[in-house]
Protein backbone atom coordinates (compact mmCIF):
# COMPACT_ATOMS: atom_id res chain seq x y z
CA UNK A 1 0.00 0.00 0.00
CA UNK A 2 0.95 3.43 -0.88
CA UNK A 3 -0.23 6.97 0.56
CA UNK A 4 -0.47 9.25 -2.54
CA UNK A 5 -1.59 13.22 -1.83
CA UNK A 6 -3.11 15.62 -4.37
CA UNK A 7 -0.24 17.83 -3.29
CA UNK A 8 -1.27 21.28 -4.66
CA UNK A 9 -4.66 22.19 -2.37
CA UNK A 10 -3.70 19.87 0.33
CA UNK A 11 -3.54 22.10 3.54
CA UNK A 12 -0.36 22.11 5.09
CA UNK A 13 -1.01 20.93 8.75
CA UNK A 14 -2.74 18.10 6.73
CA UNK A 15 0.77 17.28 5.01
CA UNK A 16 2.48 17.35 8.51
CA UNK A 17 -0.01 14.84 9.78
CA UNK A 18 0.83 12.44 6.93
CA UNK A 19 4.58 13.07 7.22
CA UNK A 20 4.35 12.04 10.45
CA UNK A 21 1.99 8.84 9.86
CA UNK A 22 4.11 7.70 6.90
CA UNK A 23 7.36 7.57 9.50
CA UNK A 24 5.95 6.29 12.45
CA UNK A 25 4.32 3.05 10.10
CA UNK A 26 7.15 3.36 6.98
CA UNK A 27 4.72 3.38 4.48
CA UNK A 28 5.38 5.32 1.18
CA UNK A 29 4.10 8.54 0.46
CA UNK A 30 4.40 10.79 -2.65
CA UNK A 31 3.08 14.08 -3.25
CA UNK A 32 1.66 15.36 -6.50
CA UNK A 33 1.92 18.73 -7.18
CA UNK A 34 2.53 21.31 -9.89
CA UNK A 35 4.82 23.60 -7.71
CA UNK A 36 7.83 23.04 -5.90
CA UNK A 37 7.21 21.85 -2.25
CA UNK A 38 9.43 20.79 0.36
CA UNK A 39 8.97 17.32 2.48
CA UNK A 40 11.53 16.42 5.17
CA UNK A 41 14.11 13.97 4.19
CA UNK A 42 13.05 10.49 4.58
CA UNK A 43 13.00 7.22 2.53
CA UNK A 44 9.63 6.54 3.30
CA UNK A 45 8.40 10.72 1.83
CA UNK A 46 8.91 11.60 -1.88
CA UNK A 47 7.48 14.74 -3.99
CA UNK A 48 6.44 14.24 -7.66
CA UNK A 49 6.37 17.50 -9.84
CA UNK A 50 4.12 17.25 -12.74
CA UNK A 51 3.87 20.19 -15.66
CA UNK A 52 0.81 22.66 -14.91
CA UNK A 53 -2.57 21.51 -16.58
CA UNK A 54 -6.11 21.12 -15.76
CA UNK A 55 -6.32 17.93 -13.86
CA UNK A 56 -2.44 17.10 -14.62
CA UNK A 57 -1.76 15.72 -10.80
CA UNK A 58 -5.22 14.20 -10.46
CA UNK A 59 -4.61 12.18 -13.98
CA UNK A 60 -0.78 11.29 -12.55
CA UNK A 61 -2.39 9.97 -9.80
CA UNK A 62 -4.83 7.84 -11.08
CA UNK A 63 -2.24 5.96 -13.64
CA UNK A 64 0.27 5.60 -10.93
CA UNK A 65 -2.40 4.10 -7.98
CA UNK A 66 -2.71 0.27 -7.28
CA UNK A 67 -5.75 -1.50 -5.89
CA UNK A 68 -5.61 -0.69 -2.21
CA UNK A 69 -3.50 2.83 -2.25
CA UNK A 70 -5.08 5.40 0.08
CA UNK A 71 -5.49 9.31 -1.81
CA UNK A 72 -5.85 12.44 0.08
CA UNK A 73 -7.94 14.53 -2.02
CA UNK A 74 -10.42 16.85 -1.13
CA UNK A 75 -11.26 16.89 -5.33
CA UNK A 76 -14.63 14.65 -5.33
CA UNK A 77 -13.87 13.37 -9.36
CA UNK A 78 -10.97 12.50 -8.49
CA UNK A 79 -12.09 10.62 -5.17
CA UNK A 80 -14.28 8.67 -7.40
CA UNK A 81 -11.71 7.48 -9.82
CA UNK A 82 -9.71 6.49 -7.21
CA UNK A 83 -12.42 4.54 -5.84
CA UNK A 84 -13.52 3.01 -9.13
CA UNK A 85 -9.51 1.51 -9.03
CA UNK A 86 -10.19 -0.21 -5.82
CA UNK A 87 -8.34 2.60 -3.51
CA UNK A 88 -9.34 4.47 -0.91
CA UNK A 89 -9.75 8.08 -0.86
CA UNK A 90 -9.89 10.41 2.48
CA UNK A 91 -10.22 14.33 2.36
CA UNK A 92 -8.68 16.56 4.46
CA UNK A 93 -11.71 16.91 6.70
CA UNK A 94 -11.26 13.12 7.78
CA UNK A 95 -14.33 11.58 5.04
CA UNK A 96 -13.04 8.34 3.58
CA UNK A 97 -14.84 7.34 0.13
CA UNK A 98 -16.42 4.48 -0.61
CA UNK A 99 -18.31 2.97 -3.00
CA UNK A 100 -21.60 3.20 -0.91
CA UNK A 101 -21.24 7.16 -0.44
CA UNK A 102 -18.86 8.51 -3.34
CA UNK A 103 -22.07 8.83 -5.79
CA UNK A 104 -23.92 11.00 -3.57
CA UNK A 105 -20.90 13.22 -2.86
CA UNK A 106 -20.88 13.62 -6.70
CA UNK A 107 -24.43 14.43 -7.38
CA UNK A 108 -24.03 17.09 -4.61
CA UNK A 109 -20.67 18.51 -5.64
CA UNK A 110 -22.52 18.52 -9.30
CA UNK A 111 -26.06 20.38 -7.80
CA UNK A 112 -23.93 23.07 -6.43
CA UNK A 113 -21.55 23.59 -9.72
CA UNK A 114 -25.44 24.04 -11.29
CA UNK A 115 -26.24 26.35 -8.84
CA UNK A 116 -22.89 28.24 -9.05
CA UNK A 117 -22.86 28.70 -12.69
CA UNK A 118 -26.82 30.38 -12.39
CA UNK A 119 -25.69 33.36 -9.98
CA UNK A 120 -26.59 31.75 -6.93
CA UNK A 121 -23.60 33.03 -4.22
CA UNK A 122 -22.91 29.26 -2.12
CA UNK A 123 -20.35 30.38 -0.19
CA UNK A 124 -17.22 28.51 -0.05
CA UNK A 125 -15.40 25.54 2.36
CA UNK A 126 -15.32 26.45 6.04
CA UNK A 127 -11.72 26.95 7.04
CA UNK A 128 -10.01 23.66 8.20
CA UNK A 129 -10.33 23.22 12.30
CA UNK A 130 -9.15 21.95 14.86
CA UNK A 131 -12.00 19.20 14.91
CA UNK A 132 -11.39 19.03 11.07
CA UNK A 133 -7.69 18.16 11.42
CA UNK A 134 -8.30 15.44 14.57
CA UNK A 135 -11.12 14.05 12.28
CA UNK A 136 -8.36 13.12 9.63
CA UNK A 137 -5.79 12.42 11.86
CA UNK A 138 -8.26 9.71 13.98
CA UNK A 139 -9.91 8.18 9.79
CA UNK A 140 -5.68 8.26 8.55
CA UNK A 141 -4.80 6.27 12.13
CA UNK A 142 -7.70 3.99 11.71
CA UNK A 143 -6.97 3.12 7.93
CA UNK A 144 -3.41 2.50 8.66
CA UNK A 145 -4.20 0.46 11.68
CA UNK A 146 -6.80 -1.81 9.53
CA UNK A 147 -4.13 -2.32 6.63
CA UNK A 148 -0.99 -2.30 8.59
CA UNK A 149 -0.53 -5.94 7.06
CA UNK A 150 -0.30 -5.05 3.55
CA UNK A 151 2.23 -2.28 4.60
Amino acid sequence: MEIWVDADACPIVIKEILFRAAQRVEVKLTLVANQILRVPSSPFIKFLRVSTGFNVADNEIVKRLSAGDLVITDDIPLAAEVVEKGAHALSSRGTLYSDENIRERLNVRDFMYALRSSGTDTGGPTVLNQSDRSAFANMLDKFLTRNANGL
